[in-house]
């Protein structure tokens, strides 16, 4: 029998529902790549402030909700960030008015169910943030990296990530993801903007390399293997001024 309490408690399920999917306000910006388009949901997507780009369905078992936004015919790459997730659409795809409307429905539903974003055995791979081991000069190219330059990559919906320091050439190798790994505007951005910052503050700096997935690792291996079995610990770093404006990027 179907008695009033349970079609009171039909109700309050259905409006619960229903003013979920009403809080979840989801907003778009865009970005310095016209292929990419920034998703930012108003709640927290992954913890501790971590980024994870899918270039992929097969990368993206590992996230069913990545999964479902590559169910979508037309998208070419997914990123998910702290509070953002972006999406870049194929080449043969002209408009983004017509991968929209399937990749709000996605979010909307997914992020309301309470479905875990990232399978529970999936391990997220730690940052190559602050060493107690790096020397002066990689701490403080991180450090800039990581508190000024981050930021405003991340608000064009990518993510920056520090490779290496080849001290015999002064340079830096660094990674770029999510929007701007793709972007025709990343070498100007790169050159004008993360070097002349670099260069700016730390003169062992004499230029900024970008690497794509699966490269560097070549020179990585082989400034590895030139250092010394043993270092001296460095007990008093140099200290540095921060006075004068930084290149904008």
């Amino acid at each position: 029998m179907f008695t009033l309490s349970n079609r009171l408690a039909q109700r309050t399920s259905v409006l619960r529902r229903y003013a979920g999917v009403r809080s979840l306000f989801i907003q778009t910006q865009t970005t310095p790549n016209e292929s990419a388009l920034k998703f930012l949901p108003s709640i927290k997507v992954l913890q501790n402030e971590t980024t994870i780009e899918f270039l992929s369905g097969r990368e993206a078992s590992k996230s069913p909700l990545a999964l479902r936004l590559f169910a979508i015919d037309g998208v070419k790459s997914v990123m998910l960030g702290p509070d953002f997730i972006t999406v870049e659409k194929t080449q043969q795809v002209e408009d983004w008015s017509l991968l929209k409307p399937g990749v709000f429905a996605i979010l909307t539903e997914f992020l309301n169910s309470g479905e875990k974003i990232l399978d529970e055995d999936h391990v997220l791979e730690e940052d190559v943030m602050f060493d107690d081991n790096d020397d002066e000069v990689v701490s403080m190219i991180k450090e800039l990296i990581f508190t000024r330059i981050r930021p405003a990559i991340r608000d064009d919906g990518g993510d920056i990530e520090f490779v290496d320091f080849v001290e015999s050439e002064g340079k830096v190798l660094l990674r770029l993801r999510g929007a701007c790994r793709s972007c025709d505007s990343s070498s100007i951005t790169l050159k004008n903007g993360i070097e002349s910052m670099l260069k700016h503050y730390i003169e062992e700096v004499q230029t900024v390399e970008q690497i794509d997935d699966g490269e560097g690792e070549a020179e990585v291996a082989a400034k590895e293997a030139e250092k010394p079995k043993f270092q001296e610990a460095k007990i008093t770093p140099r200290q540095r001024e921060f006075n004068d404006a930084p290149p904008s990027l």
